[in-house]
């Protein structure tokens, strides 16, 4: 595999997550985020905030790689201990990202010989204030991870799944900073980065139409809507339980996903805390 398109290197942008707990096993989605400042370099791993609440043991598992290119079907896998202790939560209780930082694990590899093959979000990938203004009420979207668990496990491989956003991600719904998209999002999907991703083609809100490739990253699946006994309606953030367990609701193919720039205040929460000044940062664009 070349991995020499966009939507190829998005593939390996995202890391299976294995979890164990009291309440079991489960699988939740990360995705590698590059935080780049004052000429310096600062790799995080993105998920959730439940994907590793009450976990006392994690996998993380990245693809290996050789000359540039990724060995499919050959992974490495990091467990770590104290999973939970591992990730900074945002700051605000309401908002589901937690972040890590990724060189104490790029090292670890290095330490067992292990060359992983991996693509970094990049911060400037993050939608600005002015391309978020520029967007209509209704954009097609992509997410990449493992719903329910599912994945190319021959491969290693992700699936991606694609949809529209259901509410204008320049409008924070519920007062909260998130949007909803249309798509068929499964527990598991926790921690999908999303994506507004046009190739070859996209319209502006006048419907004018630009010949070429859009790409931003627009924020993280935290959560899916059920419709449960009675016709309520349920929020459920959760991992995928590997055990099969039968369940009496319904997705009714609404996700909740907290906007980008929330990813990135969590990462300069952490930087903050372990001494990296960002007093001179400008204003979002």
């Amino acid at each position: 595999m070349l991995v020499d398109t966009i939507a190829e290197q998005l593939l390996f942008t995202t890391v299976r997550i294995e979890t164990r707990s009291a309440a079991g096993t489960g699988t939740g989605t990360g995705f590698l985020f590059n935080y780049e400042h004052g000429g310096s370099q600062y790799p995080f791993v993105v998920t959730n905030k439940h994907v590793i609440r009450g976990v006392t043991g994690g996998i993380v598992q990245f693809h290996k790689g050789k000359d540039g290119k990724p060995m499919l079907g050959t992974a490495h896998r990091i467990e770590i201990d104290d999973f939970e202790d591992a990730w900074t939560g945002h700051t605000d209780p309401d908002i589901d990202v937690a972040v890590m930082p990724l060189a104490p694990l790029l090292e670890s590899m290095q330490a067992s010989g292990v060359t992983p093959f991996y693509r970094n979000i990049s911060r400037d990938l993050t939608a600005s204030s002015q391309l978020i203004g520029e967007l209509d009420a209704l954009e097609e979207v992509v997410f990449i991870g493992y719903p329910n668990g599912i994945w190319d496990s021959k491969h290693f491989l992700p699936v991606v799944r694609k949809g529209t956003t259901a509410t204008p991600i320049g409008v924070d719904f519920q007062g909260k900073e998130q949007f909803l998209v249309d798509a068929s999002v499964f527990p598991g999907s926790s921690g999908s980065p999303v994506f507004l991703f046009n190739k070859g083609m996209f319209t502006d809100r006048q419907g004018n139409a630009t010949i070429g490739t859009r790409l931003a990253f627009l924020g993280v699946i935290a959560a899916v809507f059920f419709r449960e006994d009675l016709n309520q309606i349920a929020l459920v953030p959760e991992t995928a339980a590997t055990k099969p367990v039968a369940l009496a609701r319904e997705m009714i193919d609404l996700g909740i996903v907290f906007k980008a720039h929330t990813v990135v205040e969590s990462i300069e929460t952490l930087l903050r805390k372990r001494g990296v000044s960002l007093d001179d940062l400008a204003p979002p664009a």
